[in-house]
């Protein structure tokens, strides 16, 4: 991890809302859809292991995140509801989920509509 990489200084969790809210040392501050971090996990069997491998995630509308744990002083691993566990969120992904949020989203939904998918289970 890069010296200059922001560090959270808060994680909050809402259940109901199913938003993972990371506020930054930087003082940039993100809520992040369960949905959206579910679909973008960083695991090999979402992302392949290289350019081109990547599993489009679908039917993922109502998952959750069932646990939060912490991977030394760099990351947390996020158990997802639907029973993925494997993805590893650095500091660094977690904020650039932040920052392209809206780029990843609009470009997963084209994503979906071109393969006559669905976010709904």
């Amino acid at each position: 991890m890069d010296r200059k990489t922001p560090r959270p200084v808060e994680i909050h969790l809402h259940q109901v809302s199913r938003m993972l809210d990371v506020s930054f040392d930087d003082g940039r501050s993100f809520s992040l859809p369960c949905e959206y971090l579910r679909v973008f996990s960083p695991s090999a069997e979402v992302r392949g292991h290289g350019p081109g491998q990547e599993v489009l995630q679908v039917g993922k509308r109502s998952v959750g995140i069932a646990a939060i744990e912490p991977v030394g002083m760099y990351a947390v691993k996020l158990a997802f509801t639907d029973g993925h566990d494997t993805g590893i969120y650095s500091w660094e992904y977690l904020y650039d989920l932040g920052e392209r949020h809206d780029a990843n989203w609009a470009t997963y939904l084209k994503r979906l509509e071109q393969a006559g998918k669905s976010r709904d289970p």
